[in-house]
């Protein structure tokens, strides 16, 4: 599917709704005129097929529909999240941005930047008459890394028509999740909506409000609904999937979830910045083991690590060397475990702890902690250690008024029930602060 071929398919649903923003309803109709009016306003300033345009700003019609203008004009798209406005100007020089779109309420202005895209990536993109598509990376193992991807190979993915789903949209605008979710939504005539706020109280509020169907999110953000506890005060009787991803789902987390909604169907999803979101499916709704491939992916396991090799991947880095092998399977980073076509997914090959010469995987140990009552969230990471190499340490955050001695006599029984010796956390330490980013993943640094 090219961007013509995904607009002729939006004309299709005419009146149903596109997206719903602020409690307003916008349908396809005024979703294919949005995208019309910003390639005349594109034009008009003189933006051109190849040239490389930031869109700053959270998901709105003026967002969504200049990310689809600028594509049908061929240029490259580089989505800037407000979450991520510190690293702006710096993102803006690494990708070489000629034009800036600064969203405003109900519209957005362009700004010409000086600059001038000449990358080897950006000319691989203008030889093909290919728009574009810049995502950074969390930089969580290292600087932002620029991913450019050809905008072309992502939309193939969504030529076959799939499930239409009321989809709250919670992976921001610059993650490969929230694109995908975007071109999946659109391309089978769903609504996406727009939660004000990521915060239990809005997305339960608006999931209730607006009949949600589809909840993309990350374990983390399950677990703090969990403990604000509005799944039982709110009407969610609408949600027919939830799908996870973006870091290890805590085996009690899910269990509590899928307890507490047992009608819904829990997901678990796997993707990359460099690679797309693959295809997957997983064993049952309370299972972390997961299928993943299939239609124009490959994968492979090599000393426990996950490789894939995809047809949606990225062209490569604007500022690092390319990451890929000689046949184009990328190493994820990811440990897996494996039970014929199912894996698990076990967490970052650099997160895991050496303590002794046995290694020790963070999530499960946190998963442990989290079962523990009063605690509310963990954070499992490593010290060195004289003897040992490394050892665990263990960081909570309480729901209870007790000193950290106190909790550290109950954590140390009950952890020496559930867990080998060497996986046992050697110091406890008590946070304040959320142990989490603001995309809702864990940080374990």
């Amino acid at each position: 599917m090219n961007v013509l071929q995904l607009l002729d398919r939006l004309r299709e649903f005419k009146s149903e709704p596109a997206l719903i923003a602020n409690d307003t309803e916008i349908n396809y109709d005024q979703f294919v005129l949005g995208v019309e009016a910003w390639v005349d306003k594109l034009a008009k300033a003189g933006v051109s097929s190849g040239r490389v345009v930031s869109i700053e700003g959270d998901y709105s019609l003026p967002a969504i529909s200049a990310l689809i203008a600028l594509w049908e004009l061929g240029c490259v798209a580089v989505p800037l999240a407000p979450d991520s406005k510190s690293h702006h100007e710096l993102f803006r020089e690494v990708g070489s941005v000629e034009y800036r779109i600064c969203i405003q309420k109900d519209d957005g202005d362009i700004h010409a930047t000086g600059m001038t895209a000449n990358h080897e990536l950006y000319k691989k993109l203008k030889d093909r008459s290919h728009p574009g598509l810049v995502l950074f990376t969390s930089g969580s193992t290292g600087p932002n890394k620029a991913a450019v991807h050809d905008a072309a190979f992502l939309l193939k993915k969504f030529e076959a028509r799939k499930r239409k789903f009321r989809t709250l949209v919670f992976l921001q605008m610059d993650h490969i999740g929230g694109i995908n979710t975007l071109l999946y939504t659109f391309s089978n005539g769903g609504a996406v909506i727009v939660v004000p706020e990521r915060t239990p109280e809005a997305v339960c509020t608006i999931i209730e409000r607006h009949k949600v169907e589809l909840l993309p999110t990350s374990p983390t953000f399950l677990n703090l609904m969990l403990l604000f506890g509005g799944i039982s005060r709110y009407d969610l009787s609408s949600l027919k999937v939830i799908t996870y991803g973006t870091e290890p789902m805590p085996e009690i987390t899910l269990s509590r979830i899928a307890e507490e909604l047992p009608e819904v169907k829990l997901q678990q999803t796997y993707g990359m910045t460099e690679l797309g979101i693959l295809r997957s499916k997983s064993r049952d709704s309370q299972s972390l083991w997961v299928r993943v491939g299939g239609e124009g992916f490959e994968t492979k396991v090599v000393n426990d690590r996950l490789w894939v090799r995809a047809e949606s991947a990225m062209l490569g880095y604007l500022n690092a060397l390319s990451p890929f092998d000689e046949e184009g399977f990328l190493d994820t980073g990811d440990r897996v475990e494996v039970d014929g076509e199912w894996m698990r997914i076990l967490g970052r090959v650099g997160e895991a702890i050496n303590v002794g010469g046995s290694k020790v995987n963070p999530a499960e140990v946190e998963n442990v902690l989290l079962q523990i009552e009063g605690v509310s969230d963990a954070v499992v990471n490593s010290e060195s250690h004289p003897i040992t190499g490394q050892t665990v340490v263990a960081t909570v955050k309480l729901s209870t008024d007790e000193s950290i001695r106190e909790f550290k006599v109950r954590a140390r029984k009950f952890c020496r029930s559930h867990l080998p010796n060497y996986a046992f956390p050697s110091r406890f330490k008590l946070s304040q602060q959320d142990l989490y980013s603001d995309r809702f993943k864990k940080i374990r640094s």
